[in-house]
This record gives structure tokens, C-alpha cells and sequence, in this order.
């Protein structure tokens, strides 16, 4: 008995493979009412949205001629009518393969399932060149952050107001064994919670990397050299590669002298040497690393007249700043070992108390940087969240030096940025 379901269940899985690599909707809407959107070929592992955008790859190919085909006239070759062919052909490869996207990932299907090639669908739209379909799994990906999202916080309000009757109609509903519904930026989606997922809300989806806690990054030793800064697990913590980052945001942040400037997160000091450089009429730094603080100690930081460092995590500290009502025109926000959560939290909540009208601040895009779509889900994610917590956000691009040819993460093994490109953001208060 159980191998006669073994054997239905795979048939299921290769049938659901088949409708979605063929672009056939109707089949797979049939399918898809008793079976999982998120099944996964035991060769390739390709889920049903690999598939279909997998067969878009052969959208250019050439046609036949046929009966419709105009006749030719003299000076025409038969290569005369293959081009607008093949682009009619691919139009409708990439319009019927995105109605199968959507389908599924209205039905479940998630976003960034791994095939045995450890690309995500996106990845895989994005490596065919196919523009359209990877701009879906993007805005699929934005969708599903923002939704569990939403979901961290529904738990945070029931573990506030335990006693208070919650709206049921505005919370995500349980449709089903591990499936929510949710009606989010006026459409209907189902997103499901299974172990394959969990890791939505992670901006690293290489398994070679293991999560790093904050506690047991400041309990960790460091290791010290001119070009890097490593947590004992030879994490890549800061990178002598990103001084021009550094510099390149100092100069955008702080383009006059005699500014007010807060830091958080000294590392190895680049940004606030630059900082530095404008000669601020007052520079604080917020650091909690023990042996940065040592550090920073013997590199003098402690005897400039402008600099007021403040040891300790920027939770337990800056709150303390809000109180003595100190005023900044320059922020930026740079730890390591946070989540996506510590940056909400702080823009959402602190910046507010700390940046003067007129004021600018940013943060390190390091978020999801080794893996293009996480990096575009988060910058999107991120700029939502600024808009509705009202900042304004311009997004300047910079080159990335080619990191594999100047051997940079040579002796490192968390490869924090992987990316050609870097999304510099410069926000303020919105007018």
C-alpha cells in the first residue's frame, strides 16, 4: 500500500513538472488542487516555477514556415520574416510562462527553493537573460518577506495583548497544514511554511553558511590584519575592499566640514577615518566588540578631541543619546551579526530622536549580497519599509572590484558579498 502512494505521489510530481514546463494552466490548475506546488525533480531538482521558466529558455528558437507566412519578394530572404517570428514566439513563451508563475506561486509555490544547481528560480530566470520572469520572482520574494514579516509582528502583539481581541480579518488565516493566505498589495497569495522556506527571512541561502549570532560574535576573538577583520570562525567581518564604499558614503553623507556624525559599528575604522577626514565638529562611535574597543584604543581614537566613543551594544546606548537630546546631521549604521530586523528597529524607531532636520544617514547593503535576487528582494523590502517609516531613500550605484581575482577572500569562509554591483543608499526625512 505504501508503495503504490510512493509511486502515485511521483507520478503527481512528474505530472505537475510536465504541466508547468509546457505552460499547460488549465492541467495545472487541476493539479495543483491536490497537490503541492513545491514537488522537486529527484535529478535536477526543479520545483514546478524552475520548470516553467526553464522552457522559456527555447522561446528563440527559429519557426517553420508555414502557410501564414507572407510571400517573399525580390530581395528578401527567408531569414526576412524569422526574426519578428521568433520574437512573436518569445512573447508568447514569456507571457504564457508567467501566467504558470503566477499561478503557482498563488498556490504555494516558494520563491527561493534550491534545484541541485543551488539556484532559485530567480536565479535560474536570471541566468537565461529572461528580464520579465526575473522581475516576478523578485516582486514574489518581496511579497513573501513582507508577509512573514507581518507574521513576527502579529506574534510580538499577542504576546503584548494577550487579552485584547485581534482583528481576524486584516491577520494571515491558516488555510491549511502549513499554509497561510494573506490579501497583501490587493491580490491574494498563499505562501507555505515548511522547512524549505524557513530561510526566507535569511539574507544567506548557501548552506556552507551558518548563522551568526550577535552574542557570540562579541563573545568571539578577533583576528586582526591590514586587509580584514575575521570573528575566530574566519567570518569575514569588515574588508579593506570596501574603502571605497566607505569613502564614496562619507563623502555622500558628510559633504561639508563641521558636521555632527554618529557611527555605529567602528570595525576596522574605515569609514570613520574619512569621517574624520571632514573634521566634524563632534564624531561619536558606537561599539560593542571588546577587542575593536582595544583596538581603537591603541590606534589613538580615544585621544581626539572630537570623538566621543561609546562602548557598549547600540541598543543599550543609543537610547541613552535620545535622552541627553543630542542631535546628529550625519548617521550611518554598519553591525555585523544583525538581521534585517536591528535595521527595521532602528530607523523605525531611533533614527527619529537622532537626526536633525536636514540631516542624512545610511546603513551597509550587505543584506542577501550573496545571491543577486536576495540582494534586489531586499533593497525593495528595505525601501517599503523607509517610505512607510518616512524617509526618502536614493539608491547610488557602485562598482564592486572583482573579489575572486584579487584573491580577497582568500583564508575567509563567509563570503559576504559576492555581487558586481553595490546599492549605496543615502536617506532622509521625507519633505
Amino acid at each position: 500500500m505504501e508503495t503504490t502512494q510512493n509511486i502515485s505521489s511521483e507520478l503527481e510530481a512528474q505530472l505537475m513538472l510536465l504541466a508547468a514546463s509546457n505552460h499547460e494552466f488549465e492541467t495545472l490548475r487541476t493539479l495543483l488542487r491536490n497537490s503541492s506546488a513545491n514537488v522537486q525533480d529527484p535529478q535536477t531538482g526543479y520545483t514546478p516555477l524552475h520548470s516553467a521558466i526553464a522552457a522559456c529558455k527555447h522561446s528563440s528558437i527559429q519557426p517553420t514556415e508555414s502557410s501564414d507566412t507572407p510571400a517573399l519578394v525580390n530581395g528578401q530572404t527567408n531569414g526576412h520574416y524569422s526574426s519578428a517570428s521568433s520574437e512573436r514566439i518569445q512573447s508568447d513563451s514569456l507571457e504564457s510562462g508567467s501566467k504558470t508563475m503566477r499561478l503557482l506561486l498563488q498556490n504555494g509555490a516558494i520563491w527561493n527553493d534550491l534545484d541541485k544547481s543551488n539556484r532559485t528560480p530567480g536565479c535560474l530566470a536570471l541566468e537565461l537573460g529572461l528580464t520579465v520572469l526575473y522581475d516576478i520572482m523578485v516582486d514574489a520574494g518581496v511579497r513573501a518577506e513582507m508577509l512573514l514579516n507581518r507574521l513576527d509582528d502579529y506574534e510580538v502583539l499577542q504576546d503584548e495583548c494577550e487579552d485584547e481581541d485581534e482583528d481576524e480579518e486584516s491577520k494571515p488565516q491558516e488555510i491549511g497544514k502549513g499554509i497561510i493566505q494573506d490579501d497583501f498589495l490587493g491580490e491574494t497569495i498563499k505562501v507555505a511554511l515548511t522547512d524549505a522556506d524557513a530561510a526566507q527571512s535569511q539574507p544567506h541561502l548557501n548552506a556552507d553558511n551558518q548563522d551568526i549570532t550577535s552574542e557570540a560574535y562579541l563573545r568571539s576573538d578577533l583576528i586582526f590584519s591590514p586587509d580584514r577583520l575575521l570573528d575566530e570562525g574566519r567570518n569575514g567581518v569588515m574588508m579593506a575592499w570596501e574603502s571605497e564604499i566607505m569613502e564614496r558614503t562619507a563623502e555622500l553623507l558628510a559633504p561639508k566640514d563641521g558636521l555632527r556624525i554618529l557611527n555605529i559599528g567602528h570595525g576596522m575604522g574605515i569609514i570613520d577615518a574619512s569621517f574624520q577626514a571632514t573634521s566634524p565638529v563632534s564624531h561619536h562611535i558606537i561599539e560593542a566588540h571588546p577587542e575593536v574597543l582595544t583596538q581603537m584604543k591603541t590606534n589613538g581614537w580615544l585621544e581626539k578631541s572630537n570623538v566621543r566613543v561609546h562602548e557598549g551594544r547600540w541598543q543599550d546606548v543609543v537610547p541613552k543619546l535620545i535622552e541627553e537630546a543630542i542631535l546628529f546631521d550625519v548617521i550611518y549604521f554598519d553591525t555585523f551579526a544583525e538581521d534585517y530586523k536591528a535595521l527595521h528597529d532602528f530607523f523605525s524607531e531611533y533614527v527619529i530622536g537622532l537626526l536633525d532636520n536636514g540631516g542624512k544617514w545610511g546603513f551597509f547593503n550587505g543584506l542577501g549580497a550573496d545571491r543577486q535576487i536576495c540582494y534586489d528582494v531586499y533593497i525593495k523590502v528595505t525601501e517599503m519599509d523607509l517610505f512607510e517609516a518616512g524617509y526618502d531613500v536614493q539608491w547610488v550605484t557602485l562598482k564592486v572590484p572583482d573579489l575572486e581575482e584579487s584573491k580577497a577572500w582568500k583564508g575567509v569562509k563567509r563570503r559576504y558579498f559576492t555581487l558586481n554591483e553595490y546599492k549605496l543608499p543615502i536617506c532622509a526625512f521625507l519633505s
